[in-house]
């Protein structure tokens, strides 16, 4: 795993959103038919960190991304950034602000530029809309700059290339640069490395950890490959089904595994490093998402549900220091008696025999 920054003190929060919803109606104007992509919420992204959102495809992660990039307004809930309500912004300044500060690296690189236009465009346009103080030549300046960040070599005329003269890995280095163009403080990175071929994702990874120690740029990381996530994230945030099942930093969460979930996400990427992780009996069932009413979703999947699990959505309870999970049956780790959060050695709980996949 990549070296991280020490854990960073609640006064750094750059991001975050509370009880944050997005629904979607199916339909007619009629139906009361409501698809659940997130539901409440509760997220903190410090500065210079680099947070993963992992989950399999329909978890939410990219409604959540999309949310913070104000392309969806949330159904309820709030995100907070740097102190003020994101959806409070209306005037074109601010709007124009927010975006310079957060904007969004899309998950395809051979989609999302226009191939009529040199690859150069995009950071130009970010410049010249955001960037009103610059003039030409310092445009072209700051252009050269960011290609070389990014490691694309600008002295091989890289800004005159169209997309098609460049692979998948250099145009998503394209996408990373029109981000930084602007300066950001936080990049909104939805599977950037998902389409590249494997011999090539370690080196946008490392250019990911580069930006948050060189440029003290922050990253949501969305990926569904938790293997990555592990390589290059400081905090982990499991998503299903629209719920954050379990968050804390990254190391904590993937050698003491609190939700079934995430145990079951980890039994198909086997850790060599760790012990071994019992697999569950997974059913293969998919998640309900439309009118789920309450309950856990993950239920009909997991081996070691109980009877509240079917009629009481589970909260996130503390696990360990900054380790939450949303599970009905798992059980915290205690140090000398007393729950997780005090300080000293940590240890397993001993767990009922039944739910022995938590202790």
């Amino acid at each position: 795993m990549i070296s991280t920054p020490a854990t960073v003190a609640d006064d750094n929060v750059l991001l975050r959103t509370t009880g944050l919803t997005r629904h979607f109606r199916l339909g007619g104007l009629l139906s009361r038919r409501m698809l659940h992509a997130v539901d409440d919420l509760d997220m903190v992204i410090h500065e210079r960190e680099i947070v993963a959102l992992v989950g399999e495809s329909g978890s939410g992660k990219t409604t959540v991304a999309r949310l913070l990039a104000m392309i969806y307004p949330p159904t309820r809930g709030d995100i907070l950034y740097r102190g003020r309500s994101v959806h409070k912004l209306h005037s074109r300044k601010d709007v124009l602000w927010y975006r310079g500060e957060v904007p969004m690296v899309f998950q395809d690189p051979y989609s999302a530029m226009n191939p009529v236009f040199r690859v150069a465009h995009g950071v130009m346009r970010n410049l010249k809309l955001h960037r009103r103080d610059l003039d030409g030549a310092q445009r072209r300046e700051e252009a050269e700059r960011v290609f070389d960040i990014v490691g694309l070599n600008p002295a091989a005329d890289m800004l005159r290339k169209f997309p098609y003269e460049m692979s998948g890995g250099q145009r998503q280095r394209v996408g990373f640069a029109q981000a930084l163009a602007v300066r950001p403080k936080l990049i909104l990175a939805d599977e950037p490395v998902s389409m590249l071929d494997v011999s090539i994702r370690a080196g946008i990874l490392n250019m990911m950890a580069r930006l948050r120690a060189e440029e003290e740029t922050s990253i949501l990381y969305i990926t569904h490959d938790i293997a990555s996530a592990r390589y290059v994230a400081d905090r982990i945030i499991v998503m299903y089904a629209g719920h954050a099942v379990e968050q804390g930093p990254t190391e904590v969460v993937l050698s003491r595994p609190k939700h079934p979930y995430t145990r079951l996400l980890l039994s198909a990427v086997p850790d060599p490093r760790e012990k071994a992780v019992p697999v569950s009996a997974d059913s293969g069932e998919p998640p309900r998402v439309i009118d789920p009413g309450e309950g856990c979703r993950f239920r009909q999947r997991c081996p070691y549900a109980i009877d509240k699990c079917a009629t009481v959505t589970p909260l996130p309870r503390p696990m360990g220091p900054a380790h939450d999970a949303a599970c009905h049956v798992a059980v915290p780790d205690v140090v000398d008696g007393d729950e997780a959060g005090t300080a000293g050695e940590w240890r397993r709980t001993p767990a009922p025999a039944d739910q022995s996949l938590f202790g």
